[in-house]
C-alpha cells in the first residue's frame, strides 16, 4: 500500500550522498521521501551509488533497486532529473553529457530559482584537499567512517527498542572533533568563494554529510546533507524559497508503517 499522506509539492529537490550499496544507506526513509515528493526538477548531487564500497565487497538490497526505480519513474513522469556524480560514483564521470533512462548526467549545473537567483550546483569533492591531493587518505577515512556507521547502527537499534527516534551518533562524534569542524568551515568557505568568483548568488553541494544553509561572505552556502547520517534534502518552494528537510526527524518511521519495498530487478 502506498503512503496515504498528501504529496509534498516543490519546484526543485536536491539530494546527495545516498551511498546505495552500503549498509549505512537509509534506503527505507529515502524511498518514503521520494514516493511522497512531486517536483519539477530533481538534482542528484553526487555519491548516489557507492562505487568505492561495491568494489571492495558487493552489497545490494531490494530497497536499493526500489530507490533507483522510483527515480527513473519520476523521470518518466515528467520530472527533470539531473545527476552530478561525486567521488564515490566517479566512474559515471566518463558518461557526462549522456542521458540514461531519462536521467541526464552533468559535471555541474547552474540552477536558477523562481525568484531569479543563480546557484552553482556540484558535489564538492573538488574542493576537499584530502580527496584532491591524498586520495589514499580518503579511502582510509572511508574505512574508519564505515566502522563508525556500524557502531551507529547498533546504537540506533537499541534506541528503537526503547522507543526513541533515529539519531546519528556518528555525525555527533564527527562534530565533536575540533579539526573536523575546521575542515567543514574551510570546505564551506572554498565553495562559497567559487560561487562568488563566478558571479553567482550561492552554491548547493553535498559531499561532507553535513546539512547547512548559511550566508558565507555574501554568498548563500547550502549543503543538502546525506541519507546515511542525517537523512536530509533541500527543497525549493514555488516562490524560490529554500528549505532543508530533515526526514528522519519529521517522519518518525516507528510511528507508521514503512513504505513497502518491491522485489529486486531481474538480472
Amino acid at each position: 500500500m502506498e503512503p496515504s499522506e498528501p504529496t509534498l509539492r516543490y519546484r526543485t529537490v536536491f539530494i546527495s550522498d545516498l551511498h546505495l550499496g552500503t549498509r549505512g544507506c537509509r534506503a527505507d526513509l529515502l524511498l518514503d521521501f521520494l514516493r511522497r515528493v512531486d517536483c519539477e526538477t530533481l538534482y542528484l548531487v553526487g555519491d548516489i551509488v557507492d562505487g568505492w564500497r561495491l568494489k571492495r565487497s558487493w552489497y545490494w538490497t531490494p530497497a536499493f533497486d526500489a530507490v533507483l526505480r522510483q527515480i527513473m519513474g519520476m523521470a518518466r513522469n515528467g520530472t527533470e532529473v539531473i545527476y552530478i556524480p561525486g567521488n564515490h560514483d566517479e566512474m559515471l564521470r566518463d558518461w557526462i553529457g549522456l542521458e540514461i533512462a531519462g536521467v541526464r548526467l552533468a559535471a555541474e549545473a547552474v540552477h536558477e530559482t523562481a525568484d531569479g537567483r543563480r546557484f552553482l550546483v556540484l558535489h564538492g569533492d573538488e574542493f576537499d584537499g584530502v580527496i584532491r591531493y591524498a586520495k589514499f587518505l580518503a579511502h582510509l577515512g572511508d574505512w574508519a567512517y564505515d566502522l563508525a556507521l556500524t557502531i551507529n547502527r547498533g546504537f540506533n537499534a537499541a534506541r528503537r527498542r526503547l522507543g526513541y527516534p533515529y539519531w546519528s551518533l556518528s555525525q555527533w562524534l564527527k562534530l565533536q572533533v575540533k579539526e573536523a569542524v575546521k575542515a567543514i568551515d574551510r570546505f564551506e568557505m572554498a565553495l562559497a568563494g567559487e560561487a562568488r568568483r563566478r558571479g553567482l548568488q550561492g552554491v548547493i553541494c553535498g559531499h561532507i554529510h553535513h546539512a547547512e544553509m548559511r550566508n558565507v561572505g555574501g554568498v548563500l552556502y547550502v549543503n543538502d546533507g546525506d541519507w546515511v547520517e542525517s537523512c536530509t534534502a533541500l527543497a525549493e518552494h514555488a516562490d524560490g524559497r529554500f528549505e532543508l528537510l530533515d526526514w528522519a526527524h519529521e517522519q518518525r518511521p516507528a510511528q507508521r508503517p514503512a513504505a513497502p519495498v518491491p522485489e529486486p530487478l531481474a538480472a
